[in-house]
Formats: C-alpha cells, structure tokens, sequence
C-alpha cells in the first residue's frame, strides 16, 4: 500500500514539473550613468504548446518615470528536451535620464491564460560629477566631419544643370521669335553664279576700253585676250583650257558645230601664238579684228541661264510670315519649354540645398 502511494505522489510531481513556467529577468548592468544604456533580459521556459505573449513594450516607451526603452529586441526562441520545452528570451535596451536608484516592477508574462511574473530588479544611476574648478579638461563637442566629396553624389546635379542651361538658351530664342515674328533660322540661299559669258564679254569690253597694246604692246594685249577666252571655254564647255596649248583647244573643240566661230578662233590663237613666242609685230586694225572674233565666238557660243534656276536661286525675304497654326505652335513650344525650365531649376535648387547643407 505505501508504494502505491509512493508511486502516485511521483507521477504528481513529475506532471507538475512537466507543466511548470520558468520566469527569469536580469539586468547586464545595475549600476550606470546618466545617458548610458543597459540590456535588460526577459526569459520565459515553457511546454512546447503553451502560447507565450510577452510584455508589449515599443521604442520610446517609459518603464518608468525617466527610464526609458530604447530599442526593443527580436525574439529568440530555442527548442529543450528533444522539442518539448521551449525557451523563449526578450532582451530591451533601456536608458536613463536622471540619477537614482531605481526598482524596475517585475515583467508580467501571459502563458495560456496564465499570468507570471519575473522577479524585480533595481538600478543605479549615477550622474557625471563635473570640477567646475578645473574646466579646461573638458573638451567642446567636435563639429560633424564633412563628408569627402564623390562625384556620384554631383553627377545628377551637373547632367541637369547642362540641361537647363540649354533650356534657357532654347527659351530666350523662341521667346524672341516669338516677340518679333522673325523666324528662327533665316535662310538665305547661295547667290547664283555669274554665267561664264557675262564674265569673258565685260572682260573683253575692258581690254577694248583701256587699248592694252597702244600702252604695253602687242604681247600683253593677246595674252589679256587669250586668258579671257581660255576662261569663258573652261567655264562653258567644263575642260581645263588654261592648262592647253592653242592646238590641243582647238582639237578639242572640234567636236562642236559652228565651224565659222570656230576658224575664226583657231586664227585669233595663232595670231595670238605668232606675237607671244615669234614676236610678232601686229597692226592695230589686225588687233580690232581679232577683239571682234573674240566677241562674236563668246556670242556664238554662249549659253543662256534657265530663268526657273535663277527664280528659284533668289535670296529669301529676311522676314517669312507664319500661318495662325505656326504661330501657336510656337507659343505651345515656348510654354513647355519655360516649364521645364523652371522644374529643372526647382529640383536643382531643392537638391544643391541637400549637398551643401
């Protein structure tokens, strides 16, 4: 009979100690200055299956009057007994702002419906003796470091500045299109080319005009008159005839159909040949004549521009007036411009502010 009794007063103390709530709280520092901070540790040993709610304290919440928590710690759990009992453990950091001794109440812990409670814990708090005497030995707070320069940080801030310099340059110019109506670009076209024909006739005008050869003889007369006719062919039938002698000009404009023009140039060059290199004296109606030939092969010969080219060739007017539609177009362009801008100017600003600062 009495070990029966034994027996089941086991089996009751081994159910209670299976069912038993360990609550533990200690402090790392009981005793500490003002400002500083501590770590205060909550621990709860449970069944396995028994639901734990912790004390629901929040950062910046008061334990007491200036005691302060911090910073509230993730739970760490961890399984005993092959996963039957479970620890669970709760660390806060807590500070201080005045000197004392303080009795920190004991941490209340829910298991199921069940209420527990950790032991209570004191802390002393002391506060900084200061030797107003001596005041030298202490030192001012240091200004905050500047922070060293990366150009990752000013990259942003140069690409948009490039952008909205751009911008303005872009705005003042459509803004004073806008104003004065005057187009943006003013196009003037090439002016056209003096036909080769007009060259060598006021040229051979002005030989006749200043009678080279009463002044400098025969030689510098038909070089003058020679040269203008190379030219004028150059220009007219596209081969280099100040680069040719007299016969290779004529052979080459052989292949042309005014014989008459052509013999008679074919005699002017020869005269032309005999007086430069055989010194050849000339007479002045021999010299009439052949400024006459010269005239008469650069009329014979010569080709007329095409009036459409020439239209079209003209310079434009300095001032193009736009239709109603370009007008607006221009006002809309102007406005969005000046938009961006000035978003592009506040961000820089708002930004340069947070660098600089």
């Amino acid at each position: 009979m009495k070990g029966l009794v034994l027996f089941i007063n086991l089996l009751l103390v081994s159910a209670g100690l299976h069912a038993q709530v360990v609550v533990n709280a200690k402090i790392d520092d009981m005793q500490m200055l003002v400002g500083e901070q501590t770590k205060l540790s909550l621990e709860v040993v449970c069944d396995a299956g028994q639901r734990v709610e912790l004390p629901p304290f929040k950062d910046g919440q008061e334990v007491l009057p200036n005691i302060e928590v911090v910073k509230v710690m993730p739970v760490d759990t961890a399984s005993l007994n092959a996963g039957k009992r479970k620890q669970y453990r709760q660390d806060y950091l807590i500070t201080a702002w005045d000197s004392s001794l303080y009795y920190l109440p004991p941490l209340p812990v829910m298991v199921d419906d069940s209420l527990y409670e950790s032991k209570s814990l004191a802390l002393k708090v002391y506060t900084v003796d200061v030797d107003t005497l001596d005041y030298n030995k202490y030192f001012d707070i240091k200004d905050v470091m500047p922070a060293p320069f990366s150009f990752d940080d000013w990259k942003w801030v140069t690409g948009v500045a490039l952008m909205n310099a751009v911008l303005l340059v872009c705005f003042i110019l459509l803004l004073v299109a806008l104003i004065t109506g005057k187009p943006l670009i003013r196009i003037r076209k090439r002016k056209p080319k003096e036909p080769a024909h007009q060259v060598a006739l006021r040229e051979i005008e002005r030989i006749k005009e200043e009678r080279t050869w009463v002044r400098e003889g025969s030689k510098e007369y038909y070089t003058q008159l020679t040269d203008t006719l190379r030219t004028y062919i150059k220009e007219r039938y596209g081969f280099n005839a100040l680069e040719m002698t007299s016969a290779e000009i004529i052979e080459k404009l052989m292949q042309e159909d005014n014989q008459v023009a052509l013999n008679e140039l074919r005699g002017l060059f020869q005269t032309a040949d005999l007086v430069k290199f055989a010194k050849y004296e000339t007479q002045i109606n021999e010299n009439d004549a052949n400024l006459l030939t010269a005239l008469e092969y650069v009329q014979q010969t010569k080709r007329e521009a095409d009036p459409k080219e020439e239209e079209k060739e003209e310079e434009l007017p300095p001032e193009v007036k736009r239709s109603r539609v370009n007008r607006i177009s221009l006002y809309v362009t102007t406005v969005a411009v000046g938009l961006a801008m000035l978003v592009s100017a506040g961000w820089l600003f708002y930004r340069l502010r947070d660098l600089l600062m």
